[in-house]
């Protein structure tokens, strides 16, 4: 499969699926669906900063994977027609390594940090004075002898991406001039990315089969578009080629994505809270035992998605599988299950709350 947990509907990428994603990547930010507000904003930050000819303010950009964090960092490299270095916090494992990249950079270029909140404490307190003052002073030596040689920095604009904005330090965030959330896409949305997506891959795609494919995405274009390449196989192999709802939804059966969204290891958290334990409360380690996973991946694959999508609730005693869970297996409730006579919930992607 494609994700790093090894499941298809995984918003996270791998090394396998960079060049294809990269291939359907929108260039200039009038290309790129959705996040409306947050394009309006970036449109008037870069707009006057060329205005007055120099960098734009350091910007942050956070919220799920998946979302178009990394595209918008190369869109305003694009925009403001200068050079873009990438990195990610995890490589920056010691101030000297960032040192030598913001040394190397020249005036007015990008420079882009995936995963920012897990940059070294000695590399972050060393990125301070290089955004602010566009200095840094690197260590030579060790103990009494050592000092500390200022080095200048060109100009330029970092842009941050971060899935759990809550981890980074107070210091941190007060230095970006510009912080973004970005939300999940509409199933609208998601199908005008679709259909974008087939015109660059050459893949006929009729309106209901687009739409077929985005209400199955969780409001996220990478899903989408890896979806979108499973279907383009599945069509090409056992149909005349063309997405359209029927072959989509015989696509997604085969790989195991139903109408929601939800992939095997979802349906086996919710199944064993239903059928295993009779809605729960259940503790997170048991549960895990009971899908044959490790507990983080339980907890951090699986749960954000379901707890959006209403069909697991978290509670003091454990986890609990609401009524809409109940429901969405072909179960009748219980009288007392947890969420039965709520009102409904929210439109799953009206808001982008941070992965817990």
């Amino acid at each position: 499969m494609t994700g790093p947990d090894g499941n298809l509907v995984s918003a996270y990428v791998n090394d396998a699926e960079r060049d294809a994603e990269a291939s359907v990547r929108p260039k200039r930010l009038e290309e790129f669906i959705a996040q409306h507000r947050v394009r309006e904003q970036l449109d008037l930050l870069l707009r006057s900063a060329m205005r007055r000819g120099s960098p734009p303010d350091h910007i942050l950009l956070s919220g799920p994977p998946g979302l178009g964090k990394t595209t918008l960092a190369n869109i305003v490299a694009a925009e403001l027609g200068s050079g873009i270095r990438v990195t990610s916090g995890p490589a920056i494992e010691r101030s000297g390594d960032l040192a030598a990249i913001l040394t190397s950079l020249t005036e007015g270029d990008v420079l882009f940090i995936d995963e920012i909140h897990r940059i070294a404490k000695p590399a972050e307190e060393l990125l301070y004075s290089a955004m602010e003052d566009f200095r840094v002073d690197v260590i030579v030596g060790k103990g009494p002898g050592a000092t500390a040689i200022p080095l200048d920095v060109e100009p330029f604009t970092l842009v941050g991406a971060t899935t759990r904005s809550g981890l980074l330090t107070g210091p941190m965030r007060d230095r970006f001039g510009f912080v973004a959330h970005l939300d999940f896409y509409s199933p609208a949305d998601l199908e005008v990315l679709l259909r974008r997506s087939a015109r660059i891959l050459g893949v006929p795609i009729t309106d209901d089969g687009a739409a077929e494919i985005a209400g199955r995405s969780r409001g996220t274009p990478r899903i989408a578009n890896r979806l979108l390449r499973r279907v383009r196989d599945f069509a090409e192999v056992r149909a005349d080629g063309t997405v359209t709802v029927e072959t989509a939804r015989a696509a997604l059966t085969v790989y195991d994505v139903d109408a929601l969204g939800l992939d095997r290891l979802d349906r086996a958290v919710v199944t064993a809270l239903v059928d295993s334990f009779r809605g729960g409360p259940v503790g997170l380690s048991t549960l895990a035992v009971a899908v044959g996973e490790q507990p983080d991946t339980v907890e951090e694959v699986c749960e954000p998605f379901l707890v959006r999508a209403g069909l697991l609730a978290r509670t003091p005693r454990g986890r609990v599988a609401t009524e809409a869970a109940w429901r969405h297996l072909g179960r009748t409730p219980p009288n007392g299950t947890f969420g039965a006579g709520a009102p409904p919930a929210p439109d799953l992607f009206s808001a982008a709350p941070d992965e817990p």
